[in-house]
């Protein structure tokens, strides 16, 4: 039988599969169509092949690193959420995920990494206690910068002008498009009735780390949990499709019979080993170039070389 195509993604937390939405919207998909993944749920993208998560090691295309090229992938391996949706249906789809990505997606990023008190106290918290040292010391901060990057191209470039001004108007829209989805969901199990669709497994991925998480600051939290059908839907799809996932760190949480999933990543050794030497020279780099260690010149030359050559010689094994 072939190998199983392999999904790398973060780990679990407040009882989610995994905290982060793009990954909990590609295993939630999964679990909708049944696709054949074995799960790595990863405490650092550096334990994914491609360096990003999520991440799809596919058997013929490489690796796939996009929530959007991932679905793609599984649909076109005859593993699609949407294939008894009409014309009107598929076109909903569209609409609602725009509406999303517009209205919902930066006050979600702003909620989780831009908020100085949800981004202290839970955001980084979570994520420093989660990536393996030493890497835990510098990641949460390069993902902060990241996230307002990210934040900044879908504001634009005036948006530090009047930043409160414009957080209030984005917090209303929020608010709206959350109040919208409550009503087109109605008192249906999902979306487009009975069944699962994709439109379910990116509403549910946005929805669900914002319902879970213990945020210290938590404006929007407070109207979702207003709309109760909307927190019936979220309970709803975590007991039927991940009851087992409790959001414990890789390891801990136990797994029924028959699952293909694996918490450890297969090459815990070597990554953690490289994860130490990366980050060991990473501060010794910043030592070096913010004055804290100097190199004498006299005989010091041999001793300053051999951490390199040490480097070398463990990067070599680690390619064998």
């Amino acid at each position: 039988m072939a190998a199983p195509m392999e999904l790398f993604c973060w780990a679990g937390g407040w009882g989610l599969p995994s905290v982060d939405p793009d990954c909990l919207a590609v295993l939630t998909y999964a679990r909708f169509t049944g696709a054949p993944l074995k799960v790595h749920r990863v405490s650092s993208p550096w334990r994914s092949p491609s360096g990003r998560l999520p991440a799809l090691k596919t058997r013929d295309n490489g690796t796939i690193s996009k929530m959007e090229q991932i679905i793609t992938h599984l649909r076109k391996q005859k593993y699609n959420a949407d294939y008894d949706l009409s014309a009107a249906q598929g076109a909903d789809t569209l609409a609602f995920v725009s509406l999303l990505e517009e209205k919902l997606l930066p006050v979600l990023i702003h909620t989780f990494w831009v908020d100085a008190k949800n981004y202290v106290e839970h955001t980084r918290k979570w994520y420093a206690e989660t990536i393996p040292f030493p890497l835990n010391f510098f990641l949460p901060n390069c993902m902060h910068k990241q996230h307002l990057e990210r934040l900044q191209l879908l504001w634009g470039d005036g948006y530090m002008e009047d930043e409160e001004k414009l957080e209030k108007e984005l917090y209303r829209d929020a608010r709206e498009c959350l109040t919208l989805l409550s009503q087109r969901l109605g008192s249906q199990k999902f979306f487009f009735g009975d069944s699962p669709a994709s439109l379910d497994a990116f509403v549910f991925s946005r929805l669900a780390p914002l319902l879970k998480a213990k945020l210290p600051n938590g404006k929007l939290q407070q109207h979702l949990k207003s709309l109760q059908n909307l927190c019936t839907y979220c309970t709803s799809i975590l007991s039927l499709y991940f009851p087992w996932d409790g959001g414990e760190h890789p390891g801990s949480a136990p797994r029924a019979a028959g699952t293909d999933e694996a918490e450890e990543d297969p090459h815990k050794r070597r990554n953690q080993m490289l994860s130490v030497l990366v980050g060991l020279v990473a501060m010794l780099g910043y030592a070096f170039l913010s004055g804290i260690v100097s190199i004498q010149r006299g005989g010091a030359g041999p001793a300053a070389r051999q951490p390199i050559a040490m480097q070398e010689e463990e990067e070599e094994e680690e390619e064998e």
